[in-house]
């Protein structure tokens, strides 16, 4: 083995175990007078893919910015392995967002985005996907939104850090490609932590392995289907 690559591989090893565990506790967060947030806890750890689940309004969204560090909340503590993180700066190379609106470039080509977003080697696991590979030589304004999402979530997936923060990854997304990104996620999460949101909570349950519920500002962890029934989430027909 190359000794460049050997000692990278190494490198990436040691970061990973350092980084292995994402604590956030004590999160506050109000617009104007509503509290959205209450003393939330959440954690996550390398292997996990936590399933964040919530009604419309209740602040999942939220949550990811404040842990991201995009926005301020009025109380947070977050920890990733023994680094206490004070805000976006101190995130951006351990933790990875994708949210809601698209943040491609019009003008630049697929192939080009990819390049410029990941190293060697995801750029071409990424170029190669039989998702992503028709649409290589087409500029982002060319693509579909369902494209444009699904290229969006691949960049995020693949790009290095400890922790993936996605919001609603399926939104917009063709059914027949659901399946493909729900797998991807899952073997991705050997080397990182997930944190993931979706309204359509069968999406959530068919890949996480934690299932959090944000309730009244507070967030609890479900145990089985019939907790969410129980709390109203969803229906007992479901």
């Amino acid at each position: 083995m190359d000794n460049h690559i050997y000692f990278k591989l190494i490198n990436r090893t040691i970061f990973f175990l350092i980084m292995s565990k994402l604590h956030v506790d004590s999160v506050i967060k109000s617009f104007a007078t509503k509290q959205i947030l209450t003393d939330v806890f959440i954690s996550c750890q390398k292997g996990e893919i936590i399933g964040l689940l919530g009604r419309n309004g209740t602040g999942k969204s939220t949550l990811l910015k404040i842990i991201f560090g995009s926005i301020q909340a009025d109380s947070r503590f977050v920890k990733i392995g023994e680094k206490i993180s004070s805000g976006l700066f101190d995130n951006r190379k351990l933790i990875k967002y994708l949210p809601q609106d698209n943040f491609l470039p019009n003008h630049v080509k697929v192939k080009t985005i990819i390049e410029l977003f990941c190293d060697k080697n995801e750029t071409e696991l990424i170029k190669k996907h039989d998702l992503i590979a028709p649409m290589l030589n087409r500029k982002s304004k060319q693509l579909s939104g369902g494209e444009k999402r699904l290229l969006e979530i691949f960049l995020i997936i693949y790009s290095q850090s400890a922790y993936t923060l996605i919001d609603e990854p399926f939104n917009g997304i063709a059914p027949v490609y659901k399946e493909a990104i729900k797998d991807l996620i899952k073997k991705q999460s050997v080397d990182k932590g997930f944190i993931i949101t979706d309204h359509d909570y069968r999406n959530i349950l068919d890949m996480a392995t934690r299932i959090v519920i944000i309730h009244d500002g507070g967030t609890k962890e479900i145990k089985s289907k019939k907790e969410l029934i129980a709390w109203g989430y969803i229906p007992e027909t479901a």
